[in-house]
């Protein structure tokens, strides 16, 4: 995989483009309003008002050229022709490390990873650990503290 190259589910996709319009037709419109409304206040350089639409609209055009780079270089996950034999991007898996309950995550692109919504990235610790792995495997795990965990695969299936 080129390292430019995003992976990312048809819907983490459409997420982004629909940020992206989003950000380009209607955000914008708000920010130019809110700088000539802080404009309209009078002295630029003593007006919070104005430097904070400014700083905004700076974040916001970040972002929308984030999100272009982003689309430029998406690889779209098939998920019909994901093998359901092995981790991989698109898939869902049940975990379990050994003396605790299940878990369940979704193997994600990095720009749709969500820990706390049981979405983790293909790139992280847990996520490459589990790569390639089926039914049955343990996949051991190096956690950013310093602890290693092993956990058992219970089960694979296509994302929710």
């Amino acid at each position: 995989m080129a390292s430019n190259e995003v992976v990312m589910s048809a819907a983490g996709l459409k997420a982004a483009q629909d940020e992206l319009e989003y950000l380009k037709t209607v955000r914008r419109k708000e920010l130019a309003e809110e700088i000539k409304e802080a404009r309209s206040h009078g002295d630029l350089s003593e007006n919070s008002e104005y430097d904070e639409a400014k700083n905004t609209q700076g974040l916001v055009e970040n972002r929308i050229s984030e999100l272009e780079q982003m689309l430029k270089n998406v690889k779209v996950i098939d998920e019909s022709e994901l093998n359901m034999d092995s981790i991989a991007v698109g898939m869902h898996v049940t975990i379990q490390e050994k003396g605790a309950s299940a878990e369940e995550y979704d193997v994600v692109g990095r720009t749709e990873a969500d820990p706390l919504n049981g979405k983790i990235s293909d790139e992280s610790p847990v996520g490459s650990a589990l790569l390639g792995k089926g039914v049955g495997d343990a996949a051991e795990v190096l956690l950013p503290n310093g602890r290693t965990v092993t956990y058992k695969i219970v089960k694979i299936e296509r994302s929710k």
